[in-house]
């Protein structure tokens, strides 16, 4: 069996002016990285701003398994499969992170014959958009400590530094560090740590930026730490909001590449969703609902995490209405929340798959309380029996969602249409109430309630002495109508890995919150969730390297 890596080197690409011409994107809108990868103009959104928009479908999925889900695979195929249709379509994915792509996860560019391409340029440095955003968040870490250095006008309070520097790897070493060593002109000692770039805050304001002038605010709002009278510091009263804008100016314009049938697509901004709000940048989307009649877009992990953030942050933030959500399950993860080993997912088991279809009736109600009309989709593989899957169509059916198989992996485009008909036939006739978890209103604890309770299925959240010192904090400083962001495991509904299907009336722990006072949100942290990942025992990094003619081989 071909790996995708080998099946997306096969690929003969168009040239990317070609793609951006397919489009409908005039040439000197089209800024070439290369012969593959384009950058797409600030002035060809101005141009196109009062166009009418296309379709908003969002693609999630239930809780990520070792068995796999394959998200990002339906996301490309269905695309695919609406532009075999003769529909005007364009995906907007995620920038891969070099943490999963070195450590566990892999890449975030599709499988099969539903990936996008360059492959193995999109999961490695790509336009350089990631390493932007951590010179640019970096900057702000150093000259936080610069000021101290240099008389201190603020009066910061080095304990009370909440600015971490970032990485884009997994190193749990640089998660607590000592910084400022070796006598007064090397700074001022104090404790310090590293996140992973996909967890900066820069990272949640690039993708909720509507423009540079709007970024520019944004980053100018970060709060950096806190003075000895516990009055808030911001980036823009230390003077770094100006040089990080600049930092991010080119990274700012969306990325164009190309589907293997040639579908355009568009890759920027990539937080994760078990740590931040997950979706790709509200410039990116927004330019494609400009652009085609349907975009299909993702968000991260399972539908607790990534759909949740993107109904009740970016929709919220960015005024977004999505048409229609595709909820992506396996049988294969099915099987394996009702306790079947990974090894016997191959075989049929009718009982173990209602006992973890659980998992996925959860995720159909999570979402229709959103108002969204949703289409259950399963990504097929071959081990899958005929009474396997006529007992998933039934109860999906039965709890209101429309059904349909998807190929894409295995025959990409072609083996999307029946999802792409299922898709377009509940664009037309499912109604679609669209509307956010809870109000504006609510108190950051009550909005932490709400979501704990109603999409996890939690019994109670309790919170942490520090965490009810920060909901004081967060209503003294005027930040309590802020959406709440809740960091926790993508593995469960709850915040503990090893309760899987669907664990009910348990108790959360709120541990710690953070003002992303920018980004204009609350960070909830729960459970053992940690903003910097580590490196697996065995990284993928051990296989991937380079032959004699300059070919990448086992990336993926």
């Amino acid at each position: 069996m071909k790996t995708d890596l080998q099946i997306a080197q096969e690929c003969t690409m168009e040239p990317i002016t070609a793609i951006a011409a397919k489009a409908g994107i005039p040439q000197e809108f089209v800024d070439c990285y290369g012969k593959y990868k384009a950058k797409i103009s600030d002035k060809y959104y101005n141009q196109m701003k009062n166009n009418s928009n296309g379709k908003l479908i969002l693609v999630t999925a239930v809780n990520p398994t070792p068995a796999g889900e394959g998200k990002t695979t339906v996301t490309i195929g269905l695309t695919q499969a609406l532009q075999k249709l003769g529909k005007n379509a364009i995906t907007c994915l995620r920038e891969p992170s070099l943490g999963p792509c070195m450590g566990v996860k892999g890449g975030a560019a599709g499988g099969g014959y539903a990936q996008v391409v360059p492959m193995e340029e999109i999961n490695l440095h790509f336009t350089g958009d990631l390493h932007a955003i951590t010179t640019a968040n970096n900057l702000l870490a150093s000259m936080v400590d610069n000021h101290i250095q240099q008389g201190n006008e603020l009066n910061i309070d080095p304990r009370k530094i909440t600015w971490k520097r970032v990485v884009d790897l997994n190193d749990r070493q640089l998660r607590n560090v000592i910084s400022g060593l070796g006598g007064k002109v090397n700074g001022v000692p104090r404790e310090d740590g590293f996140q992973i770039t996909v967890a900066s805050e820069i990272m949640a304001i690039f993708c909720l930026a509507n423009d540079l002038k709007h970024l520019k605010e944004m980053l100018g709002k970060i709060i950096v730490g806190y003075t000895y009278n516990d009055e808030p510091v911001t980036a823009k009263q230390i003077g770094a909001d100006g040089a990080m804008t600049v930092l991010l100016k080119d990274a700012l314009q969306p990325n164009l590449v190309q589907t293997l049938e040639h579908t355009p697509a568009m890759i920027h901004g990539g937080p994760f969703a078990n740590i931040a709000h997950g979706c790709n940048s509200v410039r990116a989307t927004k330019l494609g609902l400009k652009m085609a009649d349907y975009v299909v877009t993702e968000a991260g992990f399972g539908a607790d995490l990534g759909a949740e953030k993107f109904f009740d942050i970016k929709c919220r933030k960015a005024g977004l209405r999505p048409d229609a959500v595709v909820l992506v399950a396996t049988i294969r993860a099915m099987k394996y929340n009702g306790g079947i080993a990974k090894v016997d997912l191959s075989n049929e088991n009718v009982e173990a798959l209602k006992k973890g279809f659980v998992n996925l009736e959860k995720h159909i109600e999570n979402i229709q309380k959103f108002g969204v009309p949703v289409v259950v989709t399963l990504n097929h593989f071959v081990a899958d029996t005929e009474a396997e899957v006529a007992f998933v169509k039934e109860r999906c059916e039965a709890m209101g969602a429309t059904f349909a198989i998807a190929r894409v992996w295995a025959e990409g485009g072609e083996g999307g249409r029946a999802l792409a008909e299922k898709v377009l036939e509940t664009l037309e006739t499912k109604e679609n109430n669209f509307h956010t978890l809870y109000d504006d209103s609510l108190t950051i604890q009550e909005k932490i309630n709400c979501v704990c309770k109603e999409i996890y299925g939690a019994g109670s959240v309790s919170f942490s002495g520090a965490a009810k010192k920060t909901l004081a904090q967060i209503e003294q400083l005027g930040f309590g109508h802020f959406p709440v962001c809740i960091a926790k495991t993508q593995y469960s509904l709850s915040d503990d890995p090893k309760l899987l299907g669907r664990p009910e009336g348990f108790e959360v722990n709120v541990k710690e919150l953070r003002i992303s006072a920018g980004a204009g949100f609350i960070v909830a942290m729960l459970g053992d969730i940690m903003t910097m990942p580590g490196l697996p025992k065995r990284p993928a990094a051990l296989d991937i390297d380079i032959d004699d003619d300059g070919n990448i081989v086992g990336l993926f």
